[in-house]
């Protein structure tokens, strides 16, 4: 294997890992220099998570060897390697929602230090220390579950340099941040590596891991497929080392508008939400609703399908009224709605694929008090093989899919009850490239079927490469409408953030 590089902070050598006779990991290499940006890509299912487990302890490898900082690891477990200084800051964050921001910065430091009692004054100098060190001002004493998304990842990252971190992994660390949230995470990023500690940064957001990381590794199947500088690398060819095929850029093609009316709302509002919200949308129309965080397009999602009460206001579907803050009347009126949280709003995940398919037609299959399940069975079928769910069975549960695939899933469900509106938050939020790219293939594709179809995002490259017409908001109102085709993303970019 050679002499260990004493330059390298942590270096893995031909690392393989096998569950049940499965390579998840095939003779990976894999190393990391103090200070460091490292863009670890691959869709999912690649063994990315494989080997970011066994980097910090969680899996032990079947072969191959580890180094951390020239000492070889035998037996690496969580808390050795957390004393080596590496720290993964996960999609949840894993931090403590009913305690303070001081008491999560300081709670492992404390614990590593072996100590009988919490020592507040000492937890709340230790979190200040590193709030400064990354100059972010959050209070203190604020309990976590009442702070924004990306504070709390910035509270993440705290607790790692408070327990000295040398090499910090960042999961999916953009998934829920808005595209200024972004820009003051990369910032933050740069800021770590001046100081010498090294990021993996595992994203499905292409243009943000190439921006922050000096190196690219790809992984597909198991496998390194690719490694070297990121300048070598762009969006288009790293989605080909990742996919293994070609993934064309794609646009909604045209929309002439003449299409009949479907969707009037008049004079939303939801005081400390949105106000004055109007706007129309025609059959077979796909629209775009975009704004930062807090611009209230979520609000406003929720409101149409129910689940938000507007104060006051009217929306009509097809030129009948749908009654305001209740969402068993919306899905009567066959209008349907995918939210961004799949995991904890969108999916039952002790359950099967077929029940999450079936569960939204089970009256449209009872006979006399049964269940035809033959009929729900090969309907439900039906649409996972209309939409190319990958599944073993559809008895197995949601949670053995992918992020792409459970997405999928929730589509069917609302599919398969016919709508007339489909209200997509997030549609691909926490997908990788390829399951991208085929959700928005048939994003477009409901549209040319005379599907009207509301995408809220912020994910700039979704909304051109799906959406006929994009509504801003901001505070809590529509401030622009932009015709799909006739601007730029950093154009898009600077109308969300003047």
């Amino acid at each position: 294997m050679g002499s260990p590089d004493s330059a390298v902070l942590v270096e893995m050598t031909g690392v393989t890992k096998r569950y049940a006779g499965v390579t998840a990991l095939d003779r990976v290499d894999f190393a990391v220099r103090p200070g460091e940006a490292v863009c670890l890509a691959g869709e999912n299912g690649s063994g990315k998570s494989t080997l970011i487990k066994i980097l910090s302890g969680v899996e032990q490898p079947s072969e191959g060897a580890i180094r951390i900082g020239g000492e070889q690891m035998r037996g690496l477990n969580p808390r050795r390697a957390a004393s080596a200084g590496v720290m993964v800051i996960f999609q949840d964050f894993s931090l403590f929602p009913n305690l303070s921001v001081a008491e999560n910065i300081a709670f492992a430091s404390e614990l590593a230090e072996h100590r009988r009692f919490f020592n507040r004054r000492a937890a709340r100098e230790t979190a200040r220390k590193v709030l400064d060190r990354i100059g972010v001002d959050i209070p203190l004493d604020a309990r976590l579950e009442q702070l924004p998304v990306a504070h709390k990842q910035l509270v993440a990252i705290c607790r790692a340099l408070a327990c000295e971190a040398r090499l910090i992994i960042m999961d999916e660390p953009t998934t829920a941040l808005t595209e200024r949230e972004v820009r003051r995470l990369l910032g933050i990023i740069r800021l770590l590596k001046d100081e010498g500690v090294a990021v993996v940064f595992v994203s499905h957001k292409l243009a943000e891991v190439l921006e922050v990381s000096e190196k690219v590794v790809v992984l597909r199947n198991g496998r390194k497929v690719a490694e070297g500088p990121a300048t070598e690398f762009n969006a288009s060819s790293l989605t080909r080392h990742m996919t293994g095929r070609e993934v064309a850029e794609a646009s909604p093609g045209p929309f002439n508008g003449a299409g009949e009316t479907l969707l009037t709302v008049e004079k939303l509002d939801k005081p400390g939400a949105f106000r004055n919200v109007s706007f129309e949308m025609r059959r077979g129309e796909v629209l775009g609703i975009t704004g930062l965080l807090g611009s209230g397009r979520t609000s406003l999602a929720k409101a149409l399908f129910g689940l938000v009460a507007p104060a006051s206001g009217r929306i009509t579907l097809d030129g009948a009224d749908v009654p305001l803050g209740d969402p068993v009347a919306a899905a009567h009126a066959r209008i349907g709605y995918v939210p961004e949280d799949r995991l904890t709003e969108g999916l039952f995940l002790t359950q099967s694929i077929l029940r999450n398919v079936a569960v939204g037609r089970l009256d449209s299959h009872e006979r006399r008090g049964f269940l035809d399940m033959t009929g729900l069975v090969g309907e439900a079928a039906d649409w996972l093989a209309r939409l190319k769910v990958k599944t073993p069975s559809i008895a197995a549960p949601v949670t053995s899919l992918s992020g792409g695939n459970q997405q999928r899933v929730a589509l069917a469900r609302w599919l398969s009850r016919a709508p007339k509106l489909l209200i997509l938050n997030g549609p691909s939020v926490g997908v990788d490239v390829g399951s991208k790219a085929e959700i928005h293939d048939i994003i477009r594709d409901l549209g040319a079927q005379g599907l009207g179809v509301i995408v809220i995002s912020d994910d700039l490259p979704e909304l051109l490469a799906t959406c006929h017409r994009i509504l801003v908001m901001r505070g809590g109102e529509m401030v622009d409408e932009i015709e799909g085709g006739s601007i730029t993303e950093d154009d898009l970019s600077h109308k969300l953030a003047s």
